[in-house]
């Protein structure tokens, strides 16, 4: 018997000319509110170098839809290094007003089981918050045959339309009708497709993962993203019972099932994170070893890293990053994987600013990601930005207004500052550049940053950071 099975009769759906949201629940609002709310800010005394070990934690980009993958049973599944932030919270929160019930086993362990699915309709105070309920469509579909999931949100850096998560699963047989503030889905079964992405996106592989591993027949993926977070998505999914194989060519072909079944899993470790403790050592010009890091899903990194005058020696344990040499100019390019990923982009350049010589930073992923220059430049960076494809090759923003290359000239002086983090990953770049700067800086917008990295305070202190949390000044609160 399949887990839909096992549900009650469901209400007709909505029709399609009313736009439908879910009703906002207590639960719904307080995590919404804690996603968009500084718990504190912090204030950061410059030029110390970073030395110690601090632990790497598990992929908030992996571990946020192995929670979404475990709707697709109604049997428990247990995930290990789970890490405590906002962002897992938030997605916690959805499970469980979708009918999922959570235990926490230990601080990094977690139990969920949805053994029906209470209401498909997501409440509207998610809209906006992060892009993890458009994930959740094809799980509903397959569990009621209905969803109504509210628009997605996160970092504000750039468009991230759903375009091609919504195209590949009206290739599927859903029923889709799109509102200005949520999406509702509904469908009689899901079947196979060959859908072709026009773009690798890592959200709309997933998308279509979660769609087909219960689909009637079966679905080639082609184009896809073949990200680590992507492959322990699928690795979680075999192991609760689907079948992918992932080709050479990026092709994903997956055979649909009639169900799945509960399962352990232990997410990959935050490849994000290693770079980012390992940007901030080698810029303080310390040593910092990151205890569980892996070799394999930072290559391009570490490449990038010795190019300009980092040093790393792997170890059985993690990898310890240092500088070998006096701060040289690079180019580098962001690409989908396995090339520089997007997400390293924003540590690498306040670490070009202390870097001899004229680097140049291709950002090929996203149009809009080098907003937080600006607050860089008036620290006494100088960073300046181009419409241009400055990367040794055209991307798909070529001759479009978009200013997507960054030509970083140093070794430039940094000097504190009170700063506002625009973005999750551009919130760990400003705590490094307030590292690197001469006398105190504060930063607000704390909450990006958390959304992302787990007790960034406590583990930037046990390196030797000069950090502290200091109170929310009223009015400086925002979205």
């Amino acid at each position: 018997m399949t887990a839909a099975a096992t549900h009650p009769p469901r209400p007709p759906p909505p029709a399609p000319a009313t736009e439908v949201t879910g009703t906002a629940t207590p639960a719904a609002d307080t995590a919404a509110r804690v996603a968009t709310l500084d718990r504190h800010g912090y204030r950061i005394e410059g030029g110390v170098p970073l030395r110690g070990e601090v632990e790497v934690s598990g992929a908030k980009n992996s571990v946020t839809k192995l929670l979404v993958a475990t709707l697709l049973t109604d049997e428990p599944c247990t995930l290990s290094r789970v890490p405590r932030i906002v962002e897992v919270d938030v997605v916690l929160g959805m499970l469980t007003e979708l009918g999922a019930q959570v235990e926490w086993l230990d601080e990094h362990r977690v139990r969920i089981q949805t053994p029906r699915i209470a209401n498909p309709y997501l409440s509207e105070a998610y809209s906006g918050v992060n892009r993890i309920p458009i994930l959740m469509m094809g799980p509903l579909l397959h569990r009621v045959g209905e969803a109504v999931v509210p628009l997605p949100g996160g970092c504000r850096i750039g468009k991230r339309p759903v375009d091609f998560h919504l195209t590949g699963l009206r290739a599927m047989g859903a029923e889709i009708v799109e509102h200005p503030r949520s999406v509702q889905v509904k469908t009689l079964g899901l079947a196979g497709a060959h859908i072709a992405l026009p773009f690798p996106s890592v959200g709309a592989t997933e998308n279509l993962l979660l769609a087909a591993v219960r689909a009637k027949g079966t679905t080639v993926i082609s184009n896809a993203a073949v990200e680590p977070e992507v492959i322990d998505l699928i690795l979680f999914l075999q192991r609760m019972g689907a079948l992918v194989d992932v080709e050479v060519d990026r092709t994903i072909v997956v055979q649909g099932v009639d169900r799945l079944h509960g399962a352990d899993h232990t997410a990959i470790p935050d490849r994000i994170e290693v770079a980012s403790f390992a940007a901030a050592a080698v810029a303080t010009n310390g040593q910092v070893h990151v205890a569980g890091a892996q070799q394999e899903h930072v290559v391009t990194f570490l490449n990038h890293l010795r190019r300009l005058g980092g040093e790393f020696r792997v170890t059985d344990t993690g990898i310890t990053f240092y500088r070998d040499r006096a701060l040289t100019a690079t180019h580098v390019q962001t690409d989908v994987h396995p090339g520089y990923m997007t997400d390293w982009q924003q540590p690498l350049v306040v670490l070009l600013t202390q870097a001899q010589g004229v680097s140049v930073v291709h950002e090929t992923i996203y149009e809009d990601r080098f907003g937080y220059t600006r607050q860089l430049n008036e620290m006494g960076a100088n960073i300046a930005l181009s419409t241009s494809c400055l990367g040794g090759k055209a991307c798909r923003f070529a001759a479009r207004d978009f200013e997507h290359s960054a030509v970083v000239s140093g070794p430039t002086p940094l000097t504190a500052g009170d700063l506002e983090i625009p973005d999750l990953r551009a919130g760990f770049a400003y705590v490094m550049a307030a590292l690197v700067a001469y006398g105190t800086s504060t930063i607000t917008g704390t909450r990006f940053l958390e959304r992302g990295y787990e007790d960034p305070v406590g583990k930037l202190r046990s390196i030797g950071a000069l950090i502290e949390t200091i109170p929310v000044v009223p009015g400086q609160q925002g979205r």
